[in-house]
């Protein structure tokens, strides 16, 4: 992942313009301690600046004593019932199991025991296993294995739940309240990253609106990333931040309880994979930029990059801030003070201005999108209601 690239759509003197990709212009961050180069790439490969910051790290699976005496244990008492919640996890518990010498011992236990597969990846993980598991839910929720359990009464019955980086306190303790004996399998466990410092600057990018979207593939890392903020006392303004204008995309909905606990809004794919997070991104980042009717031409302003008639128009963060002034009341005159103060530092030159906006005319590539008013400032040229109807949303 790089968080240095150059703005999304740049192209080279004498190249031809190629077409518009959904997410050139916009900057999403990427939590995500594992699959993060897949998750990056892939939104890459759409146009997006990428800023990776992992949130967590993972304790490696042989170096947990916690989980060699649950496994020692579970092979002396076995279970009734075992819940296989992530494919990674189950396939590192038989791994570490071989390395402690127990993997024979724990696939027997297994083989007599009653698997329940929270979904298709992790069924696949128990059957590459020499394994076979008794049923899987169709939504690929816990929710849906907590009720099959509990309709079939637990009482008496010794119960493994798999854990995936995080206690399940309110599944372990209604099976708990059924009557059931349950084993936490701690098959990896989410610590802090060793280097704080990109997520440090992934808060202070959230902070100054520098990202258009934050991505989340675990719970643990949302509330990591949460759990960071309050450390360093910038956790209401983060969560401002994250409320109002940067889009908070989450693989599912148990990644999003952290966030929606705090009352933070989210958006999750229909199938809780990675792909779908992307495509819904693709949907989600364009379509929270109203286009506005300029000069005759269509303008819609990205995070890092302008977009006329179609075309990518990367611009300046000095050009950008400004071009974001004038948008908030387009076709409106805005003081040469007021676009100074819009401006990233604290000079008090108004000269400055007049170097950012010539600079934003270039890049946007056609100069009477802004108009200069003399003596006043600069504005928008915001065509006439009428000729708006044919930018099909009436933006005015």
């Amino acid at each position: 992942m790089h968080d240095q690239l150059e703005p999304a759509g740049q192209e080279r003197p004498g190249e031809p313009e190629r077409a518009l990709r959904p997410l050139d212009g916009f900057t999403v961050g990427v939590t995500a301690a594992r699959r993060a180069e897949e998750l990056g790439a892939l939104l890459e490969r759409r146009g997006a600046h990428v800023v990776h910051a992992p949130a967590l790290r993972i304790v490696p699976l042989p170096d947990d004593a916690e989980l060699l005496d649950v496994t020692r244990a579970l092979t002396e008492d076995p279970p009734d019932v075992v819940v296989a919640t992530t494919a990674i996890g189950f396939r590192g518990w038989i791994e570490a199991a071989e390395g402690w010498g127990l993997g024979e011992a724990l696939l027997g236990r297994l083989t007599g025991a009653e698997l329940l597969a929270r979904g298709p990846k992790v069924r696949g993980a128990i059957r590459a296993a020499g394994l076979t598991e008794k049923w899987s839910p169709a939504s690929e929720s816990m929710a849906e294995v907590l009720d099959r359990l509990l309709a079939q009464g637990v009482a008496g019955r010794r119960v493994a739940v798999q854990l995936h980086g995080e206690p399940l306190p309110g599944f372990v303790e209604a099976l708990r309240a059924g009557g059931a004996e349950v084993i936490g399998v701690p098959v990896y466990r989410w610590m802090p990253p060793v280097d704080l410092g990109p997520v440090d600057r992934l808060l202070d990018a959230v902070l100054a609106r520098g990202l258009d979207a934050v991505t989340f593939t675990s719970a643990p890392a949302a509330a990591s990333l949460l759990r960071r903020a309050a450390e360093r006392g910038i956790q209401p303004e983060l969560l401002a931040a994250l409320r109002q204008d940067v889009l908070v995309a989450c693989v599912g909905p148990v990644t999003a309880l952290p966030l929606e606990a705090l009352d933070v809004p989210t958006r999750q794919p229909e199938r809780f994979r990675l792909g779908p997070l992307v495509q819904l991104l693709c949907r989600e980042l364009p379509g929270r930029v109203p286009p506005l009717p300029v000069a005759g031409r269509r303008l819609e302003i990205r995070g890092r990059a302008a977009v006329v008639d179609g075309g990518l128009r990367p611009v300046p963060p000095a050009g950008m801030a400004l071009l974001r002034a004038l948008a908030r009341r387009p076709g409106w005159v805005v003081a040469r003070g007021e676009l100074l103060r819009a401006l990233p530092g604290t000079g008090r030159d108004e000269h400055a201005v007049e170097t950012a906006m010539a600079r934003l005319r270039t890049a946007l590539g056609e100069p009477r999108l802004i108009q200069t008013v003399v003596k006043r400032g600069y504005r928008l040229a915001l065509d006439a209601p009428a000729d708006t109807e044919k930018y099909g949303d009436g933006t005015a």
